[in-house]
């Protein structure tokens, strides 16, 4: 590493979402044009800089700065020209120098410790002198922020977010308990916070230090699905992982029970922990759903006539459980349609839609996901919405959701239509119910044997297991669709029957290879030649590689990296950035693994709006290296990413069977080798089968396909909805 250190003389870029910055610093023998992180540096600074030289292709010799130090300007001149660059919000060229006129050296001195000082001044009121003496603080205590925590390689905005939560006396706060740092809005990971406090030789036996220890494995845990842990069983881990006593620990249980940070429930006499946010959701949904019974208009009917004008205009026939869902649509407030592929679900729902239109009842359709949205449109032909899009979420304190639609802004709608409703958590549920009038009919459709929600909780299951409200599961497979060996091999596995390949004609087959190495040969060839080349399909846009692992040499780490090298390879005129040693290249298949309600889009005809969400699937378009953004398109709409974002995208040419819940594929290819233990369970096979439309392909050993096929372990998910239900269905005559 090479350090430099002068004066900022020109600020030629500066990305402000991501502080990514270009500038000239002046040293005592040249100009340096210098890029990198570079918050709150301005016109005028002295700096001292730590990076390498390099050379840009277009743009010549840089420093690429990787850490720097940032110098409080000494004299009158360097103050004045800082002070006039704009570096604080309220201060321009004119306001500078009236303060340093007045002030002289001791100007920043003043702004910091005495503002009120500047008040004596013409033009500046009490109130402009405290909100420049606050962005001043605010400047300095980001940098404060950033030095203190330099060496655990902070990124910037995550030192914003510190101080926006613990505000000016974040440096003090943070060394009283360094584990302020794993609260919420922070999140940072436990791990760091011990190695904080261990260079701040922090008591390690601190009340503190086990209270936030306690907390965050609750909050790691709802990454596993779970709402809450047993007591016993978690306080059991909390001890193992903080080396405290099980009596310390149960005693910090009962404190934060006490002061509202936990919550305690016993669900079948057995004691449960819970983050009183998840709670109190389950609870809600409970209450919520078992009011709806008091609110419905039962004056809304249907009889067999009409069903019977519907079979004739669809030119079809209900089986006797589609009919039976119809009549509940009507007839109950809410109603769960499950069923695997082929099954009659779309036509069920076709003919519930039609017959709601009918008495002009205005009828909302939701998905999870943005493809499943789009898929439920191309069904249905009624415009269907994410239920993100439909509760017209925002950014909220802390980067938290927040719904416009809600009580006080409910939804205008007598039916609301949620597809793919096993992918629906907790916390998505709760703001749903909490949007929609308490006459609202509900209408939750799904296949229960597919995977559960990412997120905590296990909404659709335990609505099931609760058996309190009308649930419907069709289970006849139709003519049409039981010429696909596709959907008769997914009831298989449900059924725990013997699968069929490879026979003639068929749109299933099982490629048998001997190793990991033959497996991943053969899926490149697949992908890259075998299926372009007979099916004249784009191994981009038409074939998904859906894997059970990101790990192992057939995980989808690995794939991608081989698929990306065969598929997309670098040349020199193909601009690429990278992110912790995956590269970012134009014409890449890329996914958004996060919600990300923010990031602003522009639709192809000019539209304007916000919002990118966890599965969705893009192409890189362009890449500005000088500006480190990125742009991808995603449908008709084009989102710009910058460098700090690109930990929400993954290369998506391989992508695992969780990530592809709710979407489907012309042609999917599974590799089935070195399967993890862990991962061999039925529903996970079920579900990635099922994404397939027009062909599947495995590769592999048929043995894992056995395995799993035979497990029918469920997933396992502590939550206490189904308790709730059952516990408020004794005050609701059912």
């Amino acid at each position: 590493m090479d350090t430099i250190s002068g004066i900022i003389q020109k600020i030629t870029f500066r990305n402000e979402t991501n502080a990514y910055t270009v500038a000239v610093l002046r040293t005592k023998t040249e100009d340096v044009i210098i890029v990198g992180t570079l918050p709150f540096i301005n016109e005028g600074d002295s700096v001292e800089c730590e990076g390498e030289y390099t050379v840009h292709a277009t743009y010549g010799e840089q420093f690429k700065v990787s850490s720097f130090t940032q110098r409080t300007p000494e004299n009158a001149a360097a103050i004045l020209r800082y002070l006039s660059s704009g570096a604080i919000k309220g201060v321009g060229p004119t306001t500078a120098t009236r303060l340093v006129e007045k002030f002289g050296t001791d100007t920043l001195d003043i702004i910091q410790n005495h503002p009120s000082d500047m008040a004596t001044l013409k033009g500046i009121s009490m109130q402009k002198a405290m909100q420049i003496h606050e962005e001043y603080q605010k400047q300095f205590g980001v940098r404060d922020i950033m030095m203190m925590l330099s060496k655990y390689s902070i990124s910037p905005d995550r030192c914003v977010a510190i101080y926006r939560k613990l505000g000016a006396n974040a440096i003090e706060v943070i060394k009283a308990n360094p584990y302020v740092l794993c609260e919420e809005g922070i999140d940072f990971p436990f791990e760091l916070c011990e190695e904080i406090a261990n260079d701040y030789q922090f008591d390690m036996s601190s009340e503190l230090r086990v209270s936030a220890g306690i907390e965050y494995v609750l909050r790691k845990n709802l990454y596993n699905g779970h709402t809450c842990l047993p007591r016993k069983k978690f306080v059991d881990v909390a001890c193992r992982l903080l080396g405290a006593k099980e009596s310390v620990v149960e005693i910090c249980c009962d404190r934060l029970i006490e002061c509202f940070r936990l919550c305690s429930e016993n669900i079948d006499g057995v004691d449960f922990l819970f983050i009183p946010e998840y709670h109190n959701a389950e609870e809600h949904i409970a209450a919520r759903l078992c009011s709806v019974k008091r609110f419905i208009n039962t004056a809304v009917t249907v009889d067999e006539l009409e069903i019977e004008n519907v079979e004739n205009r669809l030119g079809i026939k209900f089986e006797a459980l589609q009919r039976q869902a119809i009549f509940e649509a009507f007839e109950s407030g809410i109603l769960v349609l499950t069923g695997g592929p082929g099954t009659g679900k779309t036509t069920t729902l076709n003919a519930i839609i039609k017959l709601f239109e009918n008495r002009n009842l205005k009828i909302e359709l939701a998905a999870p996901t943005g493809r499943a949205a789009k898929r439920m449109t191309e069904l249905t032909g009624m415009e269907a919405r994410t239920i993100h899009r439909m509760l017209e979420v925002e950014w909220g304190e802390n980067d938290k959701p927040y719904f416009n639609r809600n009580e006080k802004n409910p939804l205008e709608c007598d039916v609301i239509i949620v597809d793919e409703a096993s992918m629906i958590d907790a916390i998505l549920f709760d703001n749903l119910l909490k949007a929609l009038r308490l006459s609202c009919r509900i209408i939750l459709v799904g296949d229960s044997d597919q995977l559960p929600s990412i997120g905590a909780g296990n909404v659709l299951g335990d609505i099931l297991a609760a058996d309190i409200f009308p649930s419907i599961r069709l289970q006849k497979v139709f003519r049409q669709a039981a010429k696909s060996a596709i959907i008769n091999n997914a009831h298989a596995i449900i059924k725990g029957e013997k699968a069929e390949f490879n026979a003639q004609g068929t749109d299933c087959f099982f490629m048998k290879r001997a190793d990991k190495y033959q497996t991943l040969e053969t899926l490149v060839s697949l992908v890259c030649e075998r299926l372009p080349s007979a099916y004249g399909v784009d191994p981009l846009t038409d074939i998904q590689v859906l894997c059970p692992s990101r790990m192992m040499d057939t995980g989808t780490l690995n794939i991608n990296n081989v698929l990306q090298s065969n598929l997309n390879p670098f040349t020199r005129d193909k601009r690429q950035l990278s992110y912790k040693g995956v590269y970012f290249r134009e014409g890449d298949k890329v996914m958004q693994i996060k919600n990300n309600y923010d990031i602003t889009f522009t639709k192809d005809n000019g539209e304007t709006g916000s919002g990118v969400f966890n599965g969705d699937v893009g192409y890189i378009t362009d890449i500005d290296i000088r500006a480190q953004i990125l742009r991808v398109r995603f449908d008709d709409r084009i989102v710009t990413y910058f460098s700090e974002d690109l930990s929400q995208l993954e290369l998506a040419y391989a992508i695992t069977v969780h990530k592809s819940q709710g979407s489907e594929y012309d042609y999917v290819i599974i590799p089935l080798c070195d399967v993890p233990s862990r991962l061999v369970y039925r529903n996970l096979l079920y579900t990635a089968v099922t994404r397939a439309k027009k062909m599947l392909i495995l590769v592999g050993d048929e043995a894992i396909w056995d395995a799993m096929a035979k497990n029918d372990r469920k997933t396992l998910r502590y939550t206490s909805l189904q308790k709730f239900l059952k516990d408020n269905a004794f005050n609701v005559d059912f």
